[in-house]
C-alpha cells in the first residue's frame, strides 16, 4: 500500500507535496482553511469561486503547500527551562 507521500506526489507532482505525514492531517487542514474561505477569506490560488466549492479550493490550496500549518506533540513543552 503506497504511503500517503507517494499518493499526494502521484496526484499532483513531485514539486508541489507539503510534509503531510497522513491524509487525516490533510482533511483536518482542508476543513479548517474550507471555514476560512466560507467565512469571507479569500482564496490563495487563481480559481473559479462560482464553479468551485470552498472545500475543493481549500483541498487545492494545501495541496499546493499554500496552507502554512506546525504540528506539536503531546507532552512537550513549548519553553525551554
Amino acid at each position: 500500500m503506497p504511503s500517503i507521500q507517494e499518493e499526494l506526489k502521484e496526484a499532483i507532482g513531485p514539486d508541489q507535496v507539503p510534509e503531510i505525514d497522513s491524509k487525516y492531517r490533510l482533511i483536518i487542514l482542508a476543513a479548517k482553511r474550507s471555514k476560512q474561505l466560507q467565512r469571507g477569506a479569500r482564496p490563495r490560488i487563481d480559481i473559479d469561486t462560482a464553479k468551485h466549492k470552498p472545500t475543493r479550493i481549500a483541498l487545492e490550496e494545501v495541496l499546493r503547500g499554500m496552507v502554512q500549518f506546525h504540528t506539536t506533540h503531546d507532552g512537550e513543552d513549548s519553553e525551554e527551562e
